[in-house]
């Protein structure tokens, strides 16, 4: 009789490998490669992954993070205010200025600097010192003679061709195109973000309550989709812009995001019809779960990938709107620089050249770039796109 403290020599079904690798490292060992770490890939990390594979959304994805920075260091890129300074023994940063006034402290306006730091911080403050900008050129005003190391004032009109002060030449006024180029970064990204995360938000809770409730409030909601989707997009926004007597640049992504809304929303609410009856909200409905944590805290992250792509192509889309209101004059007021607003002078000035193909440049890429993401996204996360790759 086998002594039942004495272990067995064959291994148990738990400890048995699943598949035997073969010598030759065949398709058997291969089978189990994917779990060879004990766990396997996400949903994100596995989109993420093929994600990566495509080299043309990763340059747009790079090129987009590129633009950011910019957008986020664009004071210290190009500026006339110096990014740091030491006056009269406290420490400013007159440079956040360009991204609301109120942040350039009053000691500045009340010693009567008028924008101009280069002399008046030495003849105020003899112990002053300053950090400068990368780049001594101003978006809003042209840089005059003598103002910073004896340099040349800017030129106007069509003198002012690229040049190594000017890298992007100079406007009619004299104003660097270069600065106006950074500085209008950070409104075609916030325009991009801003209205889309508004578009996200409505998009997302009438498609979720549309498809997860159903009845009569998907056939409202279905209805109301349906009606701002037939009105034509940029006609509302001139007509709400005109309606405004002091439109802003809150005001047009506001506006934008108001209308740009439709799509996001029916393809949550497809998603969400596709996944109401599936197991697992069953199972949150058996064990007593709310309307609302089902439809946000279960259903909402399954159905939140298809949903990802029309964001990133409204992003691109945000942006040429904005371009296009300043190209007719109705976007962002001046003086606050835009990509739309240098091509529209160079509309009026067709001799410049150089006001043309920057910012028409600059819009290219920049909607290029969300399209070639939005694709990307798309296809890591859509199996019927993934093919065998």
């Amino acid at each position: 009789m086998a002594d039942p403290n004495l272990q067995s020599s064959t291994p148990s079904p738990d400890t048995a490998p699943l598949v035997a690798p073969s010598a030759g490292g065949g398709a058997e060992a291969s089978a189990v490669r994917p779990f060879a770490n004990g766990k396997s890939r996400g949903f994100w990390g596995e989109a993420w992954r093929r994600f990566r594979r495509q080299k043309l959304a990763m340059a747009a994805l790079a090129f987009i993070a590129f633009l950011s920075l910019v957008a986020l260091f664009a004071p210290a890129i190009a500026g006339t205010k110096p990014v740091i300074c030491r006056y009269k023994g406290q420490y400013y940063f007159p440079c956040l200025g360009y991204f609301v006034r109120g942040w350039e402290n009053p000691i500045f306006t009340k010693d009567r600097f008028r924008g101009v730091y280069t002399d008046a911080l030495k003849k105020k403050d003899p112990e002053s010192w300053a950090v400068w900008p990368l780049v001594y050129q101003d978006p809003y005003r042209r840089v005059r003679a003598g103002e910073w190391e004896s340099r040349a004032g800017n030129l106007t009109g069509d003198q002012g061709e690229p040049n190594r002060f000017n890298l992007f030449g100079t406007n009619q006024f004299g104003v660097d195109v270069f600065a106006q180029m950074v500085h209008g970064t950070t409104i075609a990204l916030l325009v991009g973000f801003v209205s889309m995360g508004i578009a996200a938000t409505i998009g997302i809770v009438f498609g979720a309550a549309a498809g997860y409730l159903g009845g009569w409030i998907d056939v409202l909601l279905s209805r109301i989709i349906e009606v701002v989707q037939c009105v034509p997009t940029l006609i509302l926004i001139l007509a709400a812009m005109a309606l405004l007597d002091q439109p802003s640049i809150w005001h047009m992504m506001t506006i934008i995001g108001l209308t740009s809304w439709t799509s996001i929303a029916r393809l949550a609410r497809a998603e969400f019809l596709k996944l109401k009856n599936a197991e697992f909200v069953l199972a949150a409905e058996a064990l007593g779960a709310g309307r609302l944590r089902i439809m946000f805290r279960h259903i909402l992250p399954n159905a939140l990938a298809p949903v990802l792509v029309p964001i990133t192509f409204g992003i691109a889309s945000a942006i040429l709107i904005e371009t296009s209101l300043s190209f007719l004059g109705f976007g962002s007021p001046p003086p606050n620089p835009s990509w739309g607003a240098i091509l529209d002078s160079g509309r009026n000035n067709l001799g410049m050249w150089w006001l043309v193909v920057f910012p028409g440049g600059a819009i290219f890429l920049a909607v290029l770039a969300y399209n070639l993401i939005g694709e990307g996204l798309q296809e890591a996360t859509d199996p019927r796109l993934r093919g065998g790759r």
